[in-house]
Formats: C-alpha cells, structure tokens, sequence
C-alpha cells in the first residue's frame, strides 16, 4: 500500500516518484518523469507535466498546471488558478519540444496568488510573495512582494508571509530586518 494518497479520479503514469504524506486530489494528472515530494497537496484539476520536480510540503491549489522546466521547492505555494509557462514563443505549427523550453525555478517559501502568471525563464526568490492576479516577466528578488502587470515591487515579506512596515519589521512575528543593496537580511 502507499504511504501517499491518490484520488480515483485521477491519473498517476509509470515512471513517477511519489513521497509519502502526499494527497493528490480530484482530477488531477501527474504525468511520466515527475519526482514530488513528501506531504505536498495538490487541489482538484491540477496537471504537473513530465520531468517536473516538485520539493517537500508544497501546496498547489485547484486548476494549476505545472509544464515541464518548471521546478517548485519546498513549502511553495502555488494559489488557484496560477499558471506556469515553459516557451517564450509558441507556435502550434512549430513545436521546440523540451530542448526549447525556458527554465522556472520556484525558491523555497514562495507563495504565488491566485490567478497570478508566472513568464517562464525566470527565478522567484525565496520568502517572495506574487500577488494575486500579477504576471510576472522577470527574476523576483528573495522576500520580495510583487503585484500589477508586468509585476513591479511594491514592497517586502517577512518569513511568516506578512508583508514588512516601513522599519522592515514584521508586525505579526516580531521579526526585524535591514536592507542591502536590493535585497534585505535578517537581523538575529
């Protein structure tokens, strides 16, 4: 038996790795090459394409489809409806294939919101926070918060997810920080 679980109604190929504690939900298909991590949960109508490596304690919500070149590491979070993409000039008539498709790379402790576009061939730093709605068209900086189309930064997210006050604190953690040229730093 499993030590994850999978929803009858979906689809699960050969050749996928599976970690334990991991719910994969309602119509959803996990597709040939795919490495996910343990206790990750993926919503109803999610898709994670080929050779897509997905880290620990990820949560991807109803409706997301992860295309190959995308990687997501641990406790991201992807919100409903989120879109990744993986080539930067698509054509039906002329399809490049994976040695065509742009890499994502999705740091640990990001959070993505609803509805939010993610142009591939670019890197969310880690702790950031993408803005529902926001269509992002370049790297993100670590901790940074991201909102409007194209993406533009309005401002800074503390570990815990709230967004920093003008001191850099965090009002719910407490937590402190200073910044650094573009980006910031804990202060211990």
């Amino acid at each position: 038996m499993p030590e994850y679980f999978v929803h009858e109604s979906s689809y699960v190929d050969d050749d996928v790795t599976i970690g334990k504690g991991t719910k994969i939900w309602h119509f959803c298909h996990v597709q040939s090459g795919a490495v996910i991590g343990e206790y990750c949960s993926f919503g109803q109508n999610v898709n994670v394409s080929n050779n897509v490596k997905v880290g620990d304690h990820v949560k991807v919500q109803n409706n997301v489809s992860i295309y190959e070149g995308v990687e997501l590491e641990d406790n991201v979070f992807c919100g409903p409806s989120c879109v990744f993409t993986n080539d930067l000039t698509p054509r039906a008539r002329y399809p490049k294939g994976r040695a065509g498709y742009k890499k994502t790379i999705v740091k640990h402790d990001a959070t993505i919101g609803a509805n939010a576009t993610i142009v591939c061939g670019h890197t969310l730093g880690e702790f950031c926070t993408v803005a529902a709605g926001a269509v992002v068209t370049k790297d993100v900086a670590p901790h940074a918060l991201v909102a409007g189309v194209p993406a533009k930064q309005i401002g800074w997210t503390c570990e815990c997810g709230q967004v920093l006050d003008e001191h850099f604190e965090c009002p719910d953690c407490g937590r402190k920080f200073e910044k650094r040229s573009e980006t910031i730093f804990e202060v211990k």
